[in-house]
């Protein structure tokens, strides 16, 4: 059975995405964790759509 690369996991304060081949945390803490983050995690998790969604998140915490 093959494990998920990233997997979203609730954290004091809100959410962090898990990369399980690196086995640490992967970007920024969420408050709320984003619906386009979660279904892309959940789905094929493809590393460069998850990559443009933190971009794009990250943007709009400015």
């Amino acid at each position: 059975m093959s494990r998920r690369r990233y997997v979203a996991r609730g954290v004091p304060g809100g959410y962090r995405i898990w990369d399980n081949r690196a086995r640490r945390w992967w970007g920024e803490l969420y408050e709320l964790c984003p619906d386009r983050l979660l279904d892309e995690l959940n789905r094929a998790a493809d590393h460069s759509r998850i990559t443009a969604l933190l971009r794009f998140y990250r943007a709009q915490k400015r």
